[in-house]
């Protein structure tokens, strides 16, 4: 049983862009798209200036009575990878599409049994100019093992800001959302 009511989380901007109408023909497209038998649940999608995201739930696979955590693991891994082999070929052909369409490429993953899998990502680069004071909390990070680089320090003081603070960006993605709103219904938004 699929609900076709695909999600998006915008982690983008206007300025990029992207508006509301871009974000409901891509969760159209996506929803008209994507095989109905894939995913147990809405297909999550997240998309920011050069990435779409489709992540869905798979069904959990059953397990014995009795079924120790490293079987019901061992269950739970080869229910992703049968997914991912099996559907690899028509994942393909719907990220060629969606790439053409909307200019992004595409990345997949799915849930289950409570974990996560990303098939595929992109890592894309990101210039910024820090002072002394950030500098030295990244080489503490790196002196320390934590991290190789800056840069994998970098994204590892982002990644842990995202999970500490999901309500607070969610709570500002939401704020971003009214301004956009508030703009495109101002002065000279509706002249032809």
């Amino acid at each position: 049983m699929c609900n076709h009511n695909y999600m998006t989380t915008d982690q983008g901007s206007k300025s990029a862009g992207r508006d509301a109408e871009s974000e409901e023909k891509l969760r159209g497209w996506f929803a008209g798209r994507l095989p109905s038998d894939w995913f147990t649940a809405t297909a999550e999608i997240t998309l920011d200036r050069e990435e779409i995201t489709v992540l869905g739930q798979l069904a959990d696979p059953e397990a014995r009575a009795g079924a120790t955590e490293a079987e019901q693991a061992e269950m739970v891994d080869g229910r992703i990878r049968r997914f991912r082999e099996d559907t690899r070929d028509r994942r393909i052909q719907i990220a060629r599409e969606a790439e053409h369409r909307f200019g992004r490429k595409v990345s997949w993953g799915v849930r289950c049994g409570g974990r996560t899998v990303m098939f595929t990502t992109l890592s894309v680069p990101v210039m910024t100019r820090l002072r002394q004071p950030q500098r030295l909390v990244l080489d503490t990070l790196v002196d320390a093992g934590v991290a190789r680089s800056r840069s994998e320090a970098l994204a590892w003081c982002v990644k842990l800001v995202g999970e500490h603070e999901d309500s607070w960006l969610a709570d500002l993605r939401e704020a971003l959302r009214h301004v956009e709103q508030v703009r495109s219904e101002g002065p000279g938004a509706r002249e032809v």
